[in-house]
């Protein structure tokens, strides 16, 4: 996993609040396993097991960022792109572990 230096975010992490954060995302939904992809036009690419159906794919990304951050999933929410592949998630927490969500070095 690729280091994250000391007070440095990726473009595809933003404050937008106290303790409120927007992540950037493109997703592909119906992946073989849930992973991460690596960065891509300032977003974080990420393959989904759960098909783009009834809101399966998106639930299913709640849950996998909730997982990689070590939060409960109510702290995690889509905001924007709920039919699209480019999607923005909202974190509620006051510094969460973005460490789980970095990219594999390349």
């Amino acid at each position: 996993m690729a280091e994250l230096p000391a007070g440095t975010l990726p473009d595809w992490i933003r404050a937008v609040g106290p303790d409120t954060w927007h992540l950037y995302l493109r997703v592909q939904p119906g992946a073989k396993k849930n992973e991460i992809m690596g960065e891509a036009e300032g977003r974080l690419r990420l393959r989904i097991t759960a098909q783009a159906v009834e809101n399966k794919a998106n639930k299913a990304l709640v849950a996998f960022v909730a997982e990689r951050l070590k939060l409960r999933p109510n702290r995690v929410r889509l905001v924007n792109g709920e039919t699209g592949r480019q999607k923005t998630v909202e974190i509620s927490a006051p510094e969460p572990g973005w460490q789980g969500l970095m990219p594999p070095a390349p």
